[in-house]
C-alpha cells in the first residue's frame, strides 16, 4: 500500500526556515522522480520543485529559486524540502507528490503558515 505522510509545517517568522518531510512507504522512493506542490487558499495547486529518480536533475519555480531545496534520502524512503528566507507568499498547504506505473499518489499535506 503506497503511502506518503507529509511532516514539519508551522507557523514561522519571515526570514525564518522550516524543513519539510514526505516519509514514503510501499514503494521505492529512489526509483521515481518526485514533487513537492503547494496550494494557497483560493489559488490552484502549483508545483515547487521536482527532483529526478537518480537525483540528478531538480527543478523549481523561479519564486523559491536559491531559497528552497529538494533532496531524498533514499535509505530512509524520505523526500525533504528545505526551505530558507521564507516569505508571506509561501504560505500554503504543502504536498508530497509520486507518479508510479500504477497511479499519481498524494499526501494529506502540512501547511506552512510565515506571519510576523
Amino acid at each position: 500500500q503506497v503511502q506518503l505522510v507529509e511532516s514539519g509545517g508551522g507557523l514561522v517568522q519571515p526570514g525564518g526556515s522550516l524543513r519539510l518531510s514526505c516519509a514514503a512507504s510501499g514503494f521505492t522512493l529512489s526509483s521515481y522522480a518526485m514533487r513537492w506542490y503547494r496550494q494557497a487558499p483560493g489559488k490552484e495547486r502549483e508545483l515547487v520543485a521536482r527532483i529526478t529518480s537518480a537525483s540528478i536533475c531538480t527543478y523549481y519555480i523561479d519564486s523559491v529559486k536559491g531559497r528552497f531545496t529538494i533532496s531524498r534520502d533514499n535509505a530512509k524512503n524520505t523526500l525533504y524540502l528545505q526551505m530558507n528566507n521564507l516569505i508571506p507568499e509561501d504560505t500554503a498547504a504543502y504536498y508530497c507528490h509520486a507518479d508510479l506505473s500504477e497511479g499519481a499518489y498524494w499526501g494529506q499535506g502540512t501547511q506552512v503558515t510565515v506571519s510576523s
